[in-house]
């Protein structure tokens, strides 16, 4: 099989694009010549929360977060780890492969690739039965995918497992909302959950209650939405800093996951750019 390039090279972002020196992804076969080319197989999360690595190892730094149910489509496999791409944002890292599956094989998930219902809840405990005095097995985040029917007062998931149907109903309809459900989580860099989140984290989980899609990192969401003067700022708007990213709310006070106070936590925002004195004003960008 023999490719023809359409013309110069174009940049390809190396956080969603699998388009590096070893191996290039097989839709881009005609943007960048390679010796191997590779197609993502997509697999799905097995655990509550999986932390994506930098690299194949368990002490590479964190760069995101898969949580139960999400898509994940892999293009390698080394020393027990998966590299591959978030479906639900195109981000890149690796993940431990014996925490992913074949979608249909996942206790709870359904074979096509979006399952039917999302837990709402800050935490929601998966019951051995149908039974709020059942023992439970384990604990879903907010936001992790699951499937199954619906009986009584409890979702029977596919696969085993019980979560009660306020933990799936009434989802968050506004991304304040959302972020009110984070309130206090400690701060976790690349986490994605009330178990630990990061400020990118934070501001992805809220918009995607309105079905807006963030990219992960600060200086990609940074790239989209609609930029919008200092002072011309609205609640909704998201407030960007060197490295940093805030919800703004009503009444000029900012929700944003910080190392400072190493928490989620809602201030005034006049506090959080005292704190930075030397940092140029904040960028705000509009996302509708």
């Amino acid at each position: 099989m023999s490719w023809v390039l359409k013309g110069p090279a174009q940049q390809f972002e190396p956080r969603e694009w699998f388009s590096g020196p070893d191996m290039v992804e097989l839709g881009l076969a005609g943007e960048i010549g390679s010796v191997r080319y590779v197609e993502p197989r997509a697999l799905v999360c097995t655990a509550p929360r999986l932390t994506l690595h930098k690299g194949p190892d368990a002490a590479a730094e964190a760069v995101s977060e898969l949580l139960f149910g999400e898509g994940f489509e892999i293009v390698d496999v080394k020393a027990g780890f998966a590299l591959g791409r978030c479906l639900h944002d195109r981000y890149i890292g690796w993940a431990a492969f014996d925490a992913l599956a074949l979608p249909g094989a996942l206790p709870g998930a359904v074979p096509s690739a979006e399952p039917a219902h999302r837990i709402t809840a800050r935490r929601a405990p998966v019951f051995a039965a149908a039974s709020i005095k059942a023992a439970v097995h384990h604990e879903l985040p907010f936001a992790a995918r699951v499937a199954g029917e619906m009986a009584g007062d409890f979702l029977t998931l596919h696969g085993g497992g019980f979560v009660h149907q306020r933990h799936v109903e009434l989802a968050p309809t506004t991304r304040f909302a959302a972020a009110a459900l984070f309130a206090d989580a400690p701060y976790l860099w690349g986490g994605r959950s009330p178990d630990g989140v990061d400020c990118s984290g934070l501001v992805q989980q809220a918009l995607a209650a309105e079905d807006i899609t963030l990219r992960r990192d600060t200086d990609l969401q940074r790239q989209d939405g609609e930029p919008a003067a200092f002072g011309a700022r609205q609640a909704g708007d998201l407030l960007f800093f060197p490295g940093h990213v805030g919800l703004l709310l009503d009444d000029d006070r900012l929700c944003h996951a910080n190392a400072y106070w190493m928490r989620v936590v809602t201030e005034p925002l006049a506090d959080v750019i005292a704190r930075l004195p030397d940092a140029p004003e904040p960028a705000v960008r509009r996302f509708k």
